[in-house]
């Protein structure tokens, strides 16, 4: 039977009110909890998630660039493959043509609905996270179906916005930001200031966006919306410095066309998804063991669980929702 925790104190209102000895035992349990969860094989499967919404995402990117103009979303792609793997650049560029092309032959309607059964594809990677995350929480799914279906398609649509935000600010660089500083009066100062401001706007958005699923994935309440987390903070930095150490791996001593040869720059895709998601889902077995953290200084059982109140109770409480399948 799955009970609400019960405390006799209140929990430290912030993660900076806990001590150091504290955030010595939550760092601990993040890495112990990162094999007793099997984070590697939910970053797969979100990894698998992640590949089948792949070409509904960038079509509903490629709907929301569209708006301001066909070359937008090219660019958009050409300045993150100035970053990610050169494989990875690829395999979007590849997916992106193929996309314009059939976009530029369907009439509106159809086009409208293609988008529609995009975001439901999409949401599919969503739908896996939300199962991690409740695994991560250690709590059992007792959300019903119209309750996690809304959940589902609102940060699917609030992180393609956002995606599509940190597209355009990627965009939004050389002759187009150089236009835009003369029009407003500031000169190329504008265009050199902008190079500098762009990238934390970008990793403070990305750190939202992750911030979001952090909190609406998981069937436990977390005391309130948060901007920001520890977790998406260290999942960001994680993310970008895997990232760029896979990246530089990959081009001087990856060995993948050798080995899978013209599969390679899928291979180097896939595993650079993977990367990304374990970051992702450390991020979140952080701010998991921050909440836990809180409720035992309030007086919870250290190790009992759940630590943390459910928002939605399941009917069957003999049976468990937070095992991978």
């Amino acid at each position: 039977m799955f009970l609400r925790p019960k405390t006799d104190e209140t929990p430290p209102e912030r993660p900076t009110k806990l001590t150091k000895r504290d955030w010595k035992d939550v760092l601990k349990r993040t890495v112990k909890e990162y094999q007793v969860d099997n984070l590697s094989d939910w970053a797969a499967a979100l990894t698998y998630r992640g590949v089948m919404s792949l070409f509904p995402g960038i079509l509903v990117l490629v709907a929301l660039l569209g708006l301001t103009g066909q070359d937008t979303a090219q660019r958009a792609v050409d300045q993150v493959g100035r970053y990610a793997p050169g494989a990875v650049r690829q395999v979007v560029d590849n997916a992106l043509t193929e996309l314009q092309r059939g976009r530029q032959g369907a009439a509106g309607l159809v086009a409208l609905l293609g988008v529609l059964l995009a975001l439901w594809s999409a949401s599919g990677y969503v739908s896996a996270f939300m199962r991690a995350a409740n695994a991560i929480y250690d709590v059992p799914e007792g959300r019903p179906f119209w309750k996690t279906l809304p959940i589902r398609i609102g940060v699917t649509v609030v992180a393609s916005l956002a995606i599509t935000a940190v597209a355009m600010a990627l965009v939004f660089t050389g002759p187009v930001a150089q236009q835009a500083g003369e029009f407003i009066g500031l000169g190329t100062g504008f265009l050199k200031v902008w190079d500098i401001v762009k990238w934390p706007i970008v990793l403070g958005v990305v750190a939202l966006i992750f911030a979001l699923l952090y909190w609406a994935s998981p069937n436990a309440r977390q005391g309130g919306w948060r901007w920001v987390t520890p977790g998406s903070l260290v999942a960001v930095l994680l993310w970008i410095i895997a990232s760029a150490g896979f990246a530089l791996y990959a081009a001087n001593f990856g060995s993948y066309n050798k080995i899978y040869g013209s599969l390679a720059g899928i291979i180097v895709f896939l595993i650079w998804l993977w990367i990304g998601n374990i970051a992702l889902l450390l991020g979140a077995e952080l701010d998991a063991e921050l909440h836990r953290e809180r409720a035992v200084a309030a007086g919870h059982p250290e190790g009992e669980e759940p630590y943390m109140e459910l928002r939605d109770e399941p009917k069957n409480k003999d049976r468990s929702d937070t095992d991978l399948r």
